[in-house]
């Protein structure tokens, strides 16, 4: 990772030609770029391949930030062959962002929860994808997507990094937080919008609307011949509903099981309902079920085990 992104600077005052992006405040700009994306070029595909982009890369600089803050080899691929010349000349290969969130959590003491954990491996993807191959999926999707991770960063922003910066830096990106903070709020605006113009077309439906695997949003309606999303118009098969919620679960195949109702593998554990409850329920026949006898338990979190 280049040395601008992650090493404390003790350089003399930039001149005007001379770029001068310190860490928080380089991180901080791409974070910018991307709110600035997805709020003037909405639904655009090529706004929202640059948030996509720019919000990773916002990623990337402020979670290895806070490694260096906690010792600079933390940042190399392998810290057992860090060393400091490497690490001034930017001459080394760097931790993957999922690293960066392991060595945070094992190491610093990070709080990164598993919904964050998973919302930015979701952009990892989504990056990945347009990067290396172009990705084909649902604007709204992708968006919501975002969402998530630009709320994680904000929160991170606040709790972990901000506080341990010299005044001077603080105040230097003190106007573009407002202009992010701005920009979070627009993107929770505009899915609470969204989210309240299709109410109508949930309606009569929420005993059968479970969450979303591609937006995160109660809104992926269960129907006999597939399941499709009112949000961002992801559709699914019942088989593949069940493996999406394997695979978004605790990891547990006990999670899914057969449907005393319909004979299928078509059952999961503990799903989201718009009505608000937590159920079991089939995507073959599709609806909530009374819990099987045999179910397993669940754990003190309420998820089954």
């Amino acid at each position: 990772m280049p040395e601008e992104e992650v090493a404390s600077t003790g350089a003399p005052a930039a001149s005007p030609t001379q770029l001068d992006f310190p860490p928080v405040r380089n991180g901080v700009d791409y974070l910018l770029s991307a709110v600035d994306l997805l709020g003037s070029d909405r639904m655009k595909p090529r706004g929202i391949k640059y948030a996509v982009l720019h919000l990773h890369a916002a990623a990337e600089v402020l979670l290895k930030t806070r490694l260096v803050r906690e010792h600079w080899s933390l940042v190399f691929d392998d810290p057992g062959q860090a060393t400091e010349r490497a690490f001034r000349s930017g001459d080394f290969r760097s931790c993957t962002l999922a690293q960066a969130v392991v060595r945070l959590r094992n190491i610093a003491g990070i709080t990164i929860t598993a919904k964050e954990n998973e919302a930015l491996g979701d952009l990892g993807r989504d990056r990945n994808a347009l990067q290396h191959y172009g990705l084909t999926h649902n604007a709204h999707a992708v968006e919501a997507r975002a969402g998530r991770v630009l709320d994680f960063l904000v929160r991170f922003l606040d709790d972990v990094l901000l506080p341990g910066l010299a005044l001077e830096e603080a105040n230097a990106i003190g106007a573009d937080m407002v202009r992010v903070r701005d920009g979070l709020t627009g993107v929770r605006a505009f899915i609470t919008q969204r989210l309240r113009r299709l109410r109508g077309d949930l309606q009569g439906r929420e005993e059968r609307t479970v969450r979303c695997p591609h937006c995160e949003q109660l809104a992926m309606v269960a129907e006999k011949e597939a399941t499709w999303c009112v949000f961002c118009g992801a559709v699914a098969t019942a088989k593949e509903m069940v493996v999406y919620m394997f695979l978004n679960g605790p990891g547990d195949e006990a999670r899914t099981g057969i449907c005393p109702r319909c004979a299928q593998h078509a059952l999961v554990y503990d799903v989201d309902l718009a009505t608000g409850d937590r159920v079991t329920f089939c995507f073959s026949c599709p609806g909530p079920i009374s819990t099987p006898a045999d179910a397993p338990p669940a754990d003190a979190s309420g998820e089954r085990r």
